[in-house]
């Protein structure tokens, strides 16, 4: 209402207009009309199963609740029954006469009322806004309602086109069905897809498999012939079939589910032929009450890695199909199938959207932390079926570990690894720090594409003589949360390619001690002291390196900064300038670094600078990286080559 000039007056509604509006601004999907039908149906039977309880006569010629679809093809019909509660001549033009009101509503108002306080009421009632009947309309270009009232005699046909007006006329006894309502849609010339059995089955599997009342399909007659207009279709046998049950599997206790009829759920579920690696099932009560069906699959997914990374939870709301791409999960459990179904949560008008609520996000977060215990559980249980899991689900999982800060303490104790010393992938980080080196302080890692590759990289080879377990981190991700976490078990992480080593105070193994130099302090400083002049321009220091061992030399990033991996990472993607410049480290004590230092001043300079400029051109080989100046690199190869040729034999 509005006041204006000391008067007050009514809005005014172009019903017609309104109507259109509804039928074609809030539904998204044309399937949606199917559910909604369902949905009022399985509301009025839980309204009669309500008023029953303190009237059984109003059940006694059919104890049981039904839902049938039927589908004319001659008529170009399909029709929706239920033999729910039903409605009086009063209530089909007050609910369906009046958009957005609710018989539900009103319904759940009057329980609500009557009941003792905090008694949960009406859990299994669906439609609260009183709009869904109107998305019919989106497919059938007119609507018969039949409905007779349970304990009543009276019946009435409810008729509209959906352009504004509608008509009630009592309906002749033998028409009526015995109790409960049935919605004749007269399909429009674009909806001939909904006399499909087929396609009609896979609808109600897929939004309704999990109300609370049976329904049924049933197929009858055949299209008439379009060139024979007056010829009589056959009738084919009036045959229902039973779709759902009544029960979803979630709603069952687990004592009473078999594990053949979790896989094929799963199998449903996910579209996958394999069986689940671990099925989760509980009901959560307190606070907030929802059941919850989770699958790990027994294999990686086709599109576990799809740039949209889209979450697989279907949520329902009281028996319901809300969303089938639900973002329950975080997007690092992006591989889990679940089935979340609440009766807590508010919904949009259309009930396509789940609304962003606190109730939601407390969901949303129990259910994430369940499975990450579970997850736990099975690492410590079953170690040889976790190993499967993370060999399947690692590389995504380690998201986590970057992206939820929270968890990563319980994500850490879930990881699992390939090392310098364990290359079956099933290392721990537990497992790490209980064989520490004595004086080790740092759990050292190193960044690469690939495991085997990264185990033969000579930033390793003074880690390895000294007994030091390196972690050999290939995902992708890894070069993100490795720099972003502080540590596990008060050891912070340490990249082994970037920095001083800082590894002398670690003794290393018997057999192993490094060889002492040979070359002279004095002319292994003139050496450095060339190379950082003839290298300047694309390395920011040449220097000696105790993590080399058995190569000549490698390139490290500098002490502070990006590793090198994440570095090349974050330009490709254009989220860096240019790259820095890295460390050559030198190997003091390999024969060739002695001998160049020996030549420094006495042999020919020109040589002398395409030996380091090959030396530096290796260590960028070695590190996956091509040749800074491939011609050049070549050029100098050759000359070294031919020079080398030509030399009288000894």
């Amino acid at each position: 209402m509005t006041e204006m000039d000391g008067q007050t007056h009514a809005f005014q509604a172009d019903v017609a207009r309104l109507l259109d509006l509804m039928v074609h601004s809030v539904y998204s999907e044309r399937d949606i009309f199917l559910r909604e039908l369902i949905s009022n149906g399985a509301d009025a039977c839980e309204k009669l199963r309500h008023e029953a309880l303190a009237d059984p006569s109003l059940t006694a010629d059919c104890p049981s609740f039904l839902i049938n679809v039927s589908l004319d093809k001659a008529s170009r019909t399909v029709t929706v029954t239920d033999n729910g509660i039903g409605m009086s001549k009063e209530e089909l033009a007050s609910s369906l006469g009046t958009i957005a009101r609710s018989g539900t509503r009103a319904f759940l108002e009057k329980l609500r009322a009557d009941a003792k306080e905090d008694a949960p009421v009406g859990t299994d009632l669906i439609g609260q806004f009183g709009i869904g009947f109107y998305s019919a309309f989106m497919v059938a270009s007119h609507i018969d309602v039949l409905s007779r009232r349970a304990g009543t005699h009276d019946a009435y046909r409810w008729s509209s086109d959906g352009k504004g007006s509608f008509s009630i006329a009592p309906l002749a006894l033998e028409e009526a069905p015995t109790r409960g309502t049935k919605v004749i849609l007269h399909l429009n010339e674009a909806s001939d897809e909904y006399l499909d059995a087929y396609n009609v089955e896979k609808i109600l599997r897929e939004y309704s498999s999990a109300i609370a009342v049976p329904v049924e399909l049933t197929e009858l007659g055949q299209e008439a012939n379009p060139e024979n207009p007056e010829e009589n279709p056959e009738e084919k046998p009036n045959e229902p079939r039973k779709i759902t049950d009544g029960s979803a599997l979630w709603t069952k206790p687990k004592s009473a589910v078999s594990e053949d009829e979790y896989t094929e759920f799963y199998r449903n579920l996910s579209g996958q032929f394999d069986k689940p690696a671990l099925t989760l099932h509980w009901r959560a009560e307190g606070r907030h009450e929802y059941s919850v069906l989770a699958f790990v699959p027994g294999s990686r997914p086709y599109d576990l890695f799809e740039p949209a990374r889209k979450g697989r939870g279907k949520l329902y709301v009281r028996h319901v199909l809300i969303a089938q791409d639900a973002e329950i999960l975080p997007g690092w459990l992006r591989f889990v199938r679940l089935v979340v179904d609440s009766a807590d949560l508010p919904l949009n008008m259309s009930r396509e959207l789940i609304q962003e609520t606190p109730v939601y996000a407390a969901i949303k977060k129990a259910v994430t932390n369940r499975v990450v215990q579970e997850l736990t559980k099975l690492s410590e249980n079953d170690p040889d079926v976790y190993a499967q899991v993370w060999e399947h689900f690692g590389g995504v999982m380690k998201e986590g570990l970057y992206e939820d800060p929270e968890r990563r303490d319980a994500l850490f104790k879930l990881a699992r690894f390939t090392t310098s010393t364990h290359a079956d992938g099933k290392r721990s980080l537990a497992d790490y720090v209980t064989a520490l080196r004595p004086n080790q302080t740092a759990i050292y890692y190193l960044l690469g594409e690939e495991a085997k590759r990264l185990n033969v990289s000579p930033q390793l080879e003074g880690f390895r003589s000294r007994g030091i377990e390196v972690l050999l981190l290939s995902d992708p991700i890894d070069a993100f949360w490795v720099s972003t976490a502080l540590g596990f078990d008060g050891k912070p992480f340490k990249s082994v390619s970037q920095g001083a080593a800082d590894i002398k105070s670690i003794a290393a193994e018997e057999g192993k001690e490094p060889v002492a130099p040979e070359a002279p302090s004095v002319q292994l400083a003139s050496l450095f002291a060339l190379m950082k002049q003839e290298l300047a321009e694309v390395v920011d220091d040449v220097r000696a390196s105790d993590r080399l061992s058995e190569s000549p030399a490698c390139l490290i990033a500098q002490d502070h900064g990006f590793d090198r991996r994440l570095e090349r990472m974050l330009a490709e993607h254009g989220q860096l300038g240019a790259l820095s410049k890295p460390v050559l480290e030198i190997n003091p004590t390999h024969p060739l670094v002695v001998a160049l230092a020996e030549r420094v001043g006495h042999a020919d300079k020109a040589t002398l600078d395409d030996i380091i400029w090959l030396l530096f051109e290796e260590a960028r080989l070695v590190d996956g990286e091509k040749p800074q100046d491939a011609s050049g690199f070549a050029t100098r190869l050759t000359r070294v080559l031919l020079k080398v040729a030509r030399e009288p034999a000894a």
